[in-house]
């Protein structure tokens, strides 16, 4: 196949773009010590909203990480031939991912040396406890499950190691919505719903973060995705954002027939300043319902159709994580119920909360790892889908 370039070029682009993204992750890292120095005075976390910014990215990474091997699942599981040719992509995301997540979450918790002390002594009544051994768990089963397919002398056992992961990472994400289900604390967790939901986010999200990794690589190398494949990936990807709309419905509807819960979701969905316009705004109108445009309408579905879906479909994913996470501890406990309570503390008060840099910095920072960590697996190994690819139709003349 012509190229338009020769490889020089391209290797500075690679190590451009390696060194862009190593920069990156190293600014997380001197944020993380900065916050580590000066305390969380430097956040906009407070004693009430203890789970900020950081944590909006770490979930999301984490959430994705396990929807991402969706991909490879529906290819090794379920036989179908157009996802198998992109399970090497799937558990590359996968890693990178997890591999993100985890290094804002354990930078962002303070004292992140005091791993070894979560690694070696357990309170298995604790969910998080549950998760170390999830997430090494996770990177186990995945490392395996690419070399059953990247290996031919294991090919024979890429099958059984798909079934590994894909119930590995059904019980991760059930994990991960449990830490907030278990919370009954917070009047906005504390719902068997949220262990669905998550799954089913993870579904989403993971899927638009493959679309947009696949996008790139595509347009790196001049090549067009198949228009059946990308028809099918499209309405794949409507199917779970109208699945996570239909949940987060069913989770409010739930929430308020409760008279207990009406205060909280009047704030959260109607007068609580900046969490209703980035749930109906951020999430439910960009972030849902015109992707769901741009996938399903005759004349925007395409290959940049699917894209900007993609995109909006993550922007909508961090919309929906601020207000869960952020919002959810924005609201006043309910320590006492039927009765006000006031103190110098801040019980009984709403929360304000307005992200800092360092947090931004530190969330970007593990995006930033898991950008590395593609960027560098991609160019070593060989990870591109090996459809019967054909160049793009921009390229299809070079000579």
């Amino acid at each position: 196949m012509s190229r338009e370039s020769s490889p020089l070029p391209e290797a500075r682009w690679f190590w451009a773009l390696a060194a862009a993204g190593a920069l990156v992750a190293l600014a997380g890292f001197g944020a993380a010590h900065y916050m580590e120095e000066h305390g969380h005075i430097v956040t906009g976390m407070n004693n009430q909203i203890v789970w900020g910014m950081p944590h909006v990215f770490a979930i999301f990474m984490i959430v994705a990480a396990s929807g991402v091997l969706n991909v490879a699942s529906i290819g090794s599981v379920f036989g179908q031939a157009a996802y198998k040719v992109r399970a090497p992509l799937s558990g590359l995301l996968c890693l990178a991912l997890l591999a993100g997540g985890l290094f804002v979450l354990m930078l962002d918790l303070g004292r992140p040396e005091r791993i070894i002390v979560a690694a070696t002594h357990y309170n298995f009544t604790s969910v998080f406890a549950w998760n170390v051994f999830l997430y090494s768990g996770m990177f186990a089963i995945v490392a395996v499950y690419l070399w059953s397919l990247m290996e031919r002398r294991m090919n024979a056992w890429s099958k059984p190691a798909g079934f590994a992961a894909f119930a590995w990472r059904i019980i991760l994400t059930t994990g991960t919505g449990s830490i907030f289900a278990f919370l009954v604390a917070r009047q906005a967790y504390g719902t068997a719903l949220l262990i669905p939901l998550f799954i089913v986010m993870s579904f989403a999200w993971g899927l638009a973060a493959f679309l947009i990794v696949q996008a790139t690589m595509f347009a790196w190398n001049r090549l067009a995705l198949p228009p059946d494949i990308q028809r099918r990936m499209g309405n794949l990807l409507g199917l779970f954002v109208v699945s996570v709309l239909f949940l987060v419905a069913v989770l409010h509807m739930v929430n308020a027939y409760f008279a207990k819960n009406l205060a909280f979701e009047r704030f959260l969905l109607v007068d609580g300043g900046v969490y209703p316009v980035l749930f109906w705004g951020g999430y439910v109108v960009a972030g849902s319902l015109v992707p769901l445009v741009f996938l399903w309408h005759p004349r925007l579905a395409g290959p940049r159709g699917l894209v900007v879906a993609s995109l909006l479909v993550v922007a909508g994913a961090f919309a929906l994580l601020y207000l869960f996470i952020i919002g959810g501890q924005a609201y006043p406990l309910d320590i006492f119920p039927g009765y006000a309570t006031r103190s110098t503390f801040g019980d009984g008060a709403f929360q304000a909360y307005v992200p800092s840099l360092p947090e931004l910095v530190l969330g970007g920072g593990g995006l930033a790892v898991a950008f590395l960590i593609t960027v560098v697996g991609v160019r070593v190994l060989r990870f591109l889908p090996q459809d019967d690819l054909r160049p793009a139709p921009a390229a299809a003349g070079a000579k």
